[in-house]
């Protein structure tokens, strides 16, 4: 006996439009456009009760990392301007505004 439906679901929606791509949203920290690899971030931690996400690079997320404790991510909150009054943050945000979307490197470790 033939079956009504096909197991596998239905083929509408096997074939559709291709949309234009979309911009590429800037980055919450250096304020240029992402490339390829967006990260969420957090900006107030999860452990600290954030629910909040902003895109960023992954280099950009690596030197918050490096820089700030989560209690101190909590005290600035989506604060960029008090993010970059870090020194180390500025230069680095400085540095990377050169740089391409998709720009890897190795960040610095965390000083503690």
């Amino acid at each position: 006996m033939a079956r009504k439906h096909s197991k596998h679901g239905s083929r509408e929606g096997l074939y559709r439009e291709e949309k234009a791509p979309e911009a590429a949203p800037p980055c919450w920290l250096c304020n240029r456009p992402t490339g390829k690899t967006i990260v969420w971030h957090h900006p107030v931690p999860k452990s600290r009760g954030g629910r909040d996400v902003v895109p960023m690079h992954p280099i950009c997320q690596q030197t918050l990392i490096a820089n700030f404790t989560n209690a101190e991510l909590e005290r600035h909150a989506l604060d960029v301007d008090a993010l970059l009054a870090n020194p180390n943050v500025r230069k680095f945000v400085d540095w990377v505004a050169k740089k391409e979307p998709d720009f890897t490197a190795s960040t610095a470790k965390k000083q503690r």
